[in-house]
């Protein structure tokens, strides 16, 4: 274990708290299509992940369980006695692990673009993006994270919200991407999954290649009170091109 560390946040809004978490190399601005559906029915608590966004830079080698325990500080530290949690990509194995360790803390779970029950061939494609990043660096791999992550028709249209987001990987230390990356990278779920069983929405996109429909059918099978949708003609940055979307299922999931 690491030490904890003391992670920026932003809160807003009135009702039950819900607390949202970014994947690998974003921060807490890629909620800002949602959460402004969002705040009539939640208090949207925001943070940025150890050494992404606003906060404090952490040494390399950090697992996930240490990014459990910044969770935890921050929840403690805002003195939230329960939370509904929802993550996108590594924030959907974040929330998932928080609720396995500290299940009376958690309403519920969000579980967004993330991925379980890899097989072998699935786990090989996500470690040659790794070491192909290890190798040529991240900013020429760039390219093929940005078509994994957009829809062609989104890319040509808002080639400044793309731009904003190369920007932001590149702007985050290179050792802390490396690091979140193969955590989600080397992180399985499944042998534990089932012990989480708190109500869960999952969410991915019908065209995302690493958070496949597949691989999310698996997640709800392997839970016991979830819900799954598979938005049409998405791929993984749900949050950007379907944010109200998303927004509405997590408020029905919730509310009814």
């Amino acid at each position: 274990m690491t030490e904890v560390i003391d992670c920026a946040y932003s809160i807003e809004g009135n009702g039950e708290p819900l607390v949202l978490i970014h994947g690998i190399g974003a921060a807490r601005d890629a909620w800002r299509f949602i959460t402004p559906h969002l705040h009539e029915h939640f208090t949207v608590v925001t943070y940025d992940l150890r050494g992404h966004g606003e906060s404090p830079l952490s040494k390399p080698g950090f697992k996930l369980d240490d990014l459990v325990d910044d969770l935890e500080r921050l929840r403690d530290h805002l003195r939230l006695e329960r939370m509904h949690l929802a993550g996108h990509s590594l924030g959907g194995m974040i929330g998932p692990r928080y609720a396995l360790r500290f299940p009376e803390r958690v309403f519920s779970l969000g579980l967004y673009s993330t991925a379980a029950g890899r097989t072998e061939d699935d786990s090989a494609k996500v470690w040659t993006v790794v070491k192909a990043m290890e190798q040529k660096g991240i900013e020429k791999v760039l390219g093929t994270l940005t078509n994994r992550w957009f829809t062609d028709e989104f890319i040509n249209r808002n080639p400044d919200i793309v731009e904003r987001r190369l920007k932001q990987v590149m702007a985050t230390d290179p050792d802390i991407f490396m690091n979140v990356f193969r955590i989600y990278a080397g992180t399985e779920m499944m042998p534990w999954l089932h012990k989480v069983t708190h109500p869960a929405l999952i969410i991915t996109g019908e065209l995302d290649g690493g958070c496949n429909p597949r691989l999310n059918m698996l997640i709800d099978e392997a839970m016991s009170s979830s819900k799954l949708i598979v938005l049409k003609g998405l791929k993984h940055s749900i949050l950007v091109e379907a944010g109200e979307t998303v927004a509405r299922h997590q408020i029905e999931f919730v509310h009814g």
